[in-house]
Order: C-alpha cells, then structure tokens, then sequence
C-alpha cells in the first residue's frame, strides 16, 4: 500500500514570512521519510464544514502555485491537487498548468480533479457557480479536453479542435507535452454512485473516496465502480483506489487520536478492501512540528508499505 501527504494547513510557524521555509521543509521531510505523493487542496478559503462555522480567514494559498514551488525543492515525491475544481479555471489553461508541473519535475504531477461544490468561494470571488448537473457536465468536457491535449502529437497544424457544450476550443495545442505518458495520471474525487464513480470507470486512472465513510460504505462504493467498469467495458483493476484519511496518530492513542496499532489495523482493513493508496490530511494535526513526521517515519509508512491490497 502507499501512502500520500495532503497539506492543508498553511500557518506556519514565523507566520507568512516563514511560510515558504516551512512547507520546503516539511515537503522535503516526507520525500525523504518514504510519503509516495504530496497533494494540496485547491481553495482560495478555508471552509470549516461539516459541523463548523463555515468560512474562516485562516490561510490558504494558490495549488497550482505551491506545486511548482514544491517541485523546485524536492526530487522524487509525486504531486497532485485533492482535487482542483473544474470550475475554477478554463479546460485548457488549467491543462497547461498541469502539463507545465509535469515538466518542471520531471513528470511527477497528478491530475486530480472534480466538480467544484464550495459555492461561498465561488461567489466571494466572482466565479460562477453552475448548476450541479452543469457542474458535471463541465467536469467531463474538463478531462476530455485533458485527455485530448495530451494525445496531441504537438504539432500546430496537427492539433485539433474540441466542440463540448460548454467549452469551445479552436485548437488543442500542447507544446512542450506532458513528459509521462499517455498522460499525467487522472485522480477524479468524489463518491457519487451515478456521476462521479462513472466518470472514474470511462476516464479516470484513479479515485479518492473519504475515511468519513464506513468499511461497509466504502465497500460500496468500490462495488459501485466495479459496475460501471463491467458496463463500461474497463478493467476495474486499472483503476488506483485512493482513500482520503483523515487520522490523528500517537503512539499511545491519548484522548482524540489514534494510537499507532489503531492506525495500522484500519490501513490492513482498507487494503482488504482493494484500496491502494491512503492520503493523509493535516488538518486534524500540526504537520510543522517535526514529531509528527518522525512518529511515521519510524513507526508507520514501512508498515504500511508492507501492507498487501487485495486485487493487487
């Protein structure tokens, strides 16, 4: 099984000024400790639902910015975004940014995105909003453009134009191209059984259900995408099975948190399931405080890289 890092906290120690510092540090301390991925959520605010106050001014930075920024500093770790939102950029500048990430690093970005659902962000910052169904539809013409950009031999006279019913391009030119071929790898999240694990069946090369989920639920849900790929002619082990985890690990499980043997038995549990990769999101704990990375790196990710996924 693998294991993948999502930031989500970006006040760190010193403040702003310090910032860039710190996410270096913290970037380069889990290449180097064995995380397989680091991810960043993409938002402009920070939401605190389910259950909280909603929108906060606590900090929150540009994805695609602080991927490159990331990039720079380390060598191996891939990076994706959990998950960019279709609506928040056009197809195919959103394309070429993530072409661009795959170049800079040496073919290491993953494309994860989805439709779009925080409609507060949206409107502070005059991005329209569509409808839900329009949503999706705009998701799907988002990783068809994706898809056809990168199939694109990347000659000007060459490249074709895309005709959807949301976006209009005259011309899909992608020059310098994606350095992994076919294409970067393709992470569409959510959960929704008729849309969401659809599109994962006919496009995606992977899926990001959450931990919020019961085993049963999850189960499912990997039941569900199991059924659109028998329809859809697509073979269900081709697709990677991301799980969003949201845990707080100590040794010794103290009030609130899971203890190390807690963690490592809902990681067999998932892999039994056919999971392949969890992502861990700091936002249940400080991830600039180099105990919490050390307390993985000594206890955790080679357990859990030991760990056989059932299907695999």
């Amino acid at each position: 099984m693998r294991i993948g890092l999502n930031v989500a906290r970006f006040a760190a120690p010193g403040g702003s000024a310090r910032l860039g510092a710190e996410l270096v540090r913290v970037a380069r301390r889990a290449e180097a400790v064995g995380f397989d991925t680091f991810w960043v959520w993409d938002h402009f605010f920070w939401d605190e639902s389910p259950g909280g106050p909603g929108v906060t001014d606590r900090e929150m930075i540009e994805a695609f910015t602080t991927l490159g920024f990331v990039a720079g500093a380390t060598h191996t770790i891939k990076l994706g975004t959990m998950v960019a939102s279709a609506t928040y950029r056009h197809p195919g500048v959103l394309v070429k940014q993530v072409t661009t990430l795959d170049v800079l690093s040496g073919g290491r970005a993953i494309f994860g995105i989805g439709a779009g659902w925080f409609e507060e962000e949206h409107r502070a910052l005059g991005i329209p909003f569509p409808s839900l169904k329009e949503r999706f539809e705009r998701l799907e013409e988002t990783v068809r453009i994706a898809l056809q950009m990168w199939a694109d031999a990347g000659r000007y006279e060459d490249a074709r134009p895309f005709l959807g019913t949301h976006y209009r391009l005259e011309r899909t030119l992608n020059v310098p191209q994606a350095i992994q071929r076919p294409q970067p790898p393709i992470l569409i999240g959510g959960g929704g059984e008729q849309k969401t694990l659809r599109l994962v069946a006919r496009y995606g090369d992977a899926c990001n259900l959450g931990s919020r989920l019961t085993l049963d639920e999850l189960a499912r849900k990997l039941d569900v995408l199991r059924d659109h790929c028998v329809r859809l002619g697509r073979p269900y082990h081709a697709i990677e099975k991301t799980l969003y985890w949201r845990a707080h690990v100590t040794r010794d499980g103290r009030a609130g948190t899971s203890s190390v043997a807690q963690a490592l038995a809902y990681c067999r549990a998932v892999g039994a399931l056919g999971f392949d990769t969890l992502v861990l999101v700091d936002d249940t704990f400080d991830v600039y405080d180099p105990a919490v990375l050390g307390l993985w790196a000594t206890e955790m990710l080679a357990a859990i890289h030991d760990i056989p996924v059932a299907g695999r």
